[in-house]
């Protein structure tokens, strides 16, 4: 599938890719009501990857129902819609309220662990007790399967993944953005106009891969590895450590038919090493 933030809301890749050949879209992150998201410069390039702070720009719920999301609904996969609070936790349970009444969105991602929100220093995702509260309160107004996107920036992302777990979430997706900084010499100012920023692309991959492994050994419900993935090998590394599915980001910045590559690339390799079914790689890591 294609990650949160990185895929607009798929109209925009429509000429470069088929589509319907993907698993799953999660559209850009949705707030109850508009977001202009941070003041420019909000991305800039780093060794290997990217720093952003867009903010959780968005055009707020009404406007995805009316606009967005007919035309997800014509490409014919799933659509997982990304949300997030702006005024408090009682929002996520809002949206997610809102949803499970649309039949065309499949399943909800809790993105409880963007970095990139003004006035946020602590984010839910980092408080296991926080993560628990959201979840349950979400759990309570939605029929839908419940993800919950997990931040890497914790001391041990096994006790958030067990707290959303024994909350009710469905399944886990990891890891979002790393914070980081980058700094331009000659004017002595960061890059970005917030200062700290989320990192991603493939500077990130071997800590989101030990993440998945980690948390594999303790979870019961599956897990939506992501984190600079962008290549088949890459894909492949997630799905051996311990995930169900893979979530491609930085790379459609790249290349913008990288998705719909890596499935062909993953169905080659299941061919040629006659395994059967993609569940057979999950969790397959040798120690």
């Amino acid at each position: 599938m294609v990650a949160s933030g990185t895929f607009g809301y798929a109209e925009e890749f429509s000429a470069f890719a088929d589509l319907k050949k993907l698993g799953a879209v999660v559209t850009k992150t949705i707030t109850l009501k508009p977001r202009q998201g941070n003041p420019p410069p909000r991305t800039c390039e780093t060794p290997a990857g990217m720093l952003n702070s867009i903010g959780l720009e968005n055009p707020g719920w009404d406007v995805f129902i009316r606009e967005k999301l007919p035309v997800l609904r014509g490409i014919g996969i799933p659509v997982i819609l990304s949300i997030a609070s702006e005024a408090g936790p009682q929002e996520f349970a809002e949206l997610a309220a809102k949803a499970d009444k649309v039949k065309d969105i499949s399943a909800v991602e809790l993105n409880i662990s963007c970095p990139n929100v003004r006035g946020k220093p602590n984010l839910i995702s980092q408080d296991s007790k926080s993560t628990y509260a959201v979840v349950k309160m979400v759990r309570k107004v939605t029929r839908k399967s419940i993800i919950t996107k997990l931040s890497p920036n914790v001391t041990r992302i096994t006790d958030i993944a067990e707290a959303a777990q024994d909350a009710g979430s469905d399944a886990l997706s990891l890891i979002n953005t790393l914070t980081g900084m980058s700094i331009n010499p000659q004017t002595r100012k960061p890059r970005i106009s917030m200062g700290v920023a989320g990192l991603s692309g493939p500077a990130i991959k071997p800590v989101a891969v030990r993440m998945v492994w980690e948390v594999y050994q303790k979870a019961r419900i599956p897990i939506i590895g992501m984190g600079g993935i962008m290549n088949t090998q890459d894909a492949l590394e997630f799905f051996i450590a311990g995930a169900s599915a893979v979530s491609v980001g930085t790379a459609n910045f790249i290349n913008p038919g990288v998705s719909i590559e890596l499935v062909a690339g993953i169905q080659k390799y299941l061919a040629v090493n006659k395994i059967k079914n993609i569940k057979e790689l999950t969790g397959s890591l040798k120690i």
